[in-house]
């Protein structure tokens, strides 16, 4: 008998465990949080353009900031700003992912030899990343133009797009390191007991890993360039700020600047929700691992 019951028991074992049975929800449970959601959303928002258009002075922000008419003639001016905002921001995402990682592996190298590259690194990093944006786009924009190097162009946009990407790449380049210091050090141990170097380590064994863990926080840091590319207003660049700008001087009409911040709005908010489900999967299969 006791065999029998082994034997009907072997299969079981072998099928696994079974998945766990779902909880099913009630049609208030499930709805009434969505409910309670919508309701106090329409309430706070509600509340608050209540509070906005009472004021005395709303017809005035209104025809001021809200014009459509307004919004209407400014919006291919500032369109073409928007877009050399967008390549700017392109470009410099491919350069400063290359010159980061580089400027990460400098300062994680180890050994006498590396010393150098290490010091470089670590001067590199604090000097721009102390740095606030707007003063070096102001340093690199308007003194590398003034200074009239031959055979090297005055382009502020240039300069001011430069100024943005070393100053990136030295936030970037600490993400990169703050993933390589994640790798177990088991990982660096078994590369050198098969013999790899130190640089066939970095690239085979640490960097993959250490790229797919930072991902999130380098897509936050995207979204946060696509934002500071409008710095290079302050040095002239005509890109969308800059072109709202203009039209508010020769209109005294400020609703350029409304059609600017949709501009931006609109490529923002899919990169930040593009990240945030990028950061839930990761969380996702870091919470599998440990499992």
């Amino acid at each position: 008998m006791s065999s029998e019951r082994a034997a009907s028991a072997e299969p079981a074992r072998r099928a696994g465990p079974r998945p766990p049975v779902k909880a099913t929800l009630s049609p208030r449970e499930r709805y009434a949080p969505l409910a309670i959601s919508v309701v106090s959303t329409a309430l706070v928002f509600g509340l608050l353009w209540r509070v906005i258009t009472s004021s005395e002075n709303w017809p005035l922000i209104q025809r001021q900031f809200f014009d459509v008419d307004a919004m209407r003639a400014s919006l291919p001016q500032v369109f073409s700003g928007f877009l050399v905002n967008m390549m700017v921001w392109v470009i410099a995402l491919v350069v400063i992912a290359v010159l980061g990682i580089v400027v990460a592996i400098f300062r994680s190298l180890t050994g006498p030899w590396a010393a150098p590259l290490r010091v470089f690194a670590v001067i590199y990093i604090d000097l721009l990343r102390g740095t606030p944006s707007i003063l070096l786009v102001l340093l690199f924009g308007l003194g590398v133009p003034a200074l009239q190097i031959p055979g090297m162009t005055t382009s502020r946009l240039f300069w001011g797009s430069v100024a943005l990407v070393l100053g990136y790449t030295a936030y970037t380049s600490e993400v990169y390191r703050s993933g390589i210091e994640a790798v177990p050090d088991g990982q660096r141990a078994a590369a050198k007991a098969l013999g790899l170097t130190q640089w066939q380590t970095l690239r085979f064994s640490i960097l993959p890993q250490a790229v797919r863990n930072v991902i999130p926080a380098l897509l936050n840091l995207a979204v946060a360039l696509q934002k500071d590319v409008a710095l290079l207003s302050v040095i002239g660049a005509r890109e969308a700020v800059r072109e709202a700008q203009i039209f508010t001087a020769r209109t005294f009409n400020f609703s350029s600047y409304i059609v600017a911040t949709v501009l931006f709005l609109l490529a923002t908010i899919p990169m930040a929700r593009f990240t945030d489900w990028v950061t839930k999967r990761d969380q996702e299969r870091r919470l599998q691992r440990t499992l």
